[in-house]
């Protein structure tokens, strides 16, 4: 998996096979995952011609799951937990349908699993939403156009996720600290500079950290002048053990370990990804390889 945005959308890109609640969803294998900001005043008259003329200009064909909302992608909040990847995009105002909102919920996951798995992640994220909705005193469920898109990639790793699995949980624990994030991006004075992005630490007790480049304390990680545009890797877990490693988790299983990496540290890579979002690793690689000559 790998993810970007451009300014009105965000696409995740792999291998996916995927569950969705949105616009002709369904469950079939898909190349992207995309939620797209309409603009104020947009036509709900064919949403689905909307989602096809914004892949055709990625160049993807009609293999994908795509969600619509009127939030802004660059309110983004995105939550890693290790195998377990969650992108949630949220406005609700306390008002009667249709003009309620909407919650957009991404959930991926880099270990396969079974379709009916994609289908409790589906519920899973659903119930977290209630919950965190409920416990930040508003007086809903969900709105009206709410969706959700479940995906994973890889050989199947996991039978079922329900809230007390390993994906399950997972889930469930990004939404209930990622829905409230988002809601506080979106109900800002401002717009967003850039999604907000989270990772699940277990350093010094379990906790949600937010990664801000200009609070970083361990800069510079790697050399002298490397760039932090990409410090949350958006291929990551790549699996490419030339550039990581599958370590053990100390919650038992396996978490790829890529802290050696310095791809998308040099400065070079770093701007042609910024130039060039629908880059590929292997792009990025022969790139590497052309400047060290």
């Amino acid at each position: 998996m790998r993810y970007y945005f451009d300014t009105n959308t965000l696409f995740i890109r792999g291998a996916f096979r995927a569950a969705s609640t949105g616009i002709k969803g369904g469950i079939r294998s898909v190349s992207t995952l995309i939620n797209h900001t309409v603009a104020s005043g947009w036509s709900h008259e064919d949403p689905q011609k909307e989602l096809e003329f914004i892949a055709a200009g990625e160049g993807i064909d009609r293999d994908f799951f795509g969600l619509l909302t009127a939030v802004s992608v660059q309110q983004c909040c995105i939550l890693q937990y290790d195998y377990v990847t969650v992108f949630i995009t949220a406005g609700v105002r306390c008002e009667p349908p249709p003009n309620a909102g909407t919650i957009n919920i991404i959930a991926c996951s880099s270990e396969g699993m079974e379709d009916a798995a994609l289908l409790e992640t589906i519920m899973v994220a659903s119930e977290a939403k209630a919950e965190a909705l409920q416990a930040m005193d508003l007086p809903l469920t969900g709105t009206p156009t709410d969706a959700v898109i479940a995906g994973c990639e890889g050989s199947i790793k996991h039978r079922y996720a329900g809230r007390l699995t390993d994906t399950g949980l997972r889930v469930r624990e990004a939404v209930l600290h990622g829905l409230p994030e988002a809601l506080k991006r979106h109900d800002a004075a401002g717009p967003s500079d850039a999604p907000s992005f989270f990772i699940f630490s277990r350093f010094k007790g379990e906790h949600w950290v937010e990664w801000m480049p200009h609070d970083c304390p361990y800069f510079p990680c790697h050399f002298p002048g490397q760039r932090c545009d990409f410090c949350y890797c958006p291929f990551y877990p790549c699996g490419d053990e030339n550039l990581g490693q599958w370590v053990e988790s100390s919650k038992g299983g396996k978490v790829w370990n890529c802290a050696r990496c310095t791809l998308l540290h040099e400065p070079g890579i770093a701007d042609h990804l910024k130039k060039f979002p629908g880059a590929s690793r292997e792009e990025l690689l022969r790139l590497q390889d052309v400047k060290k000559r």
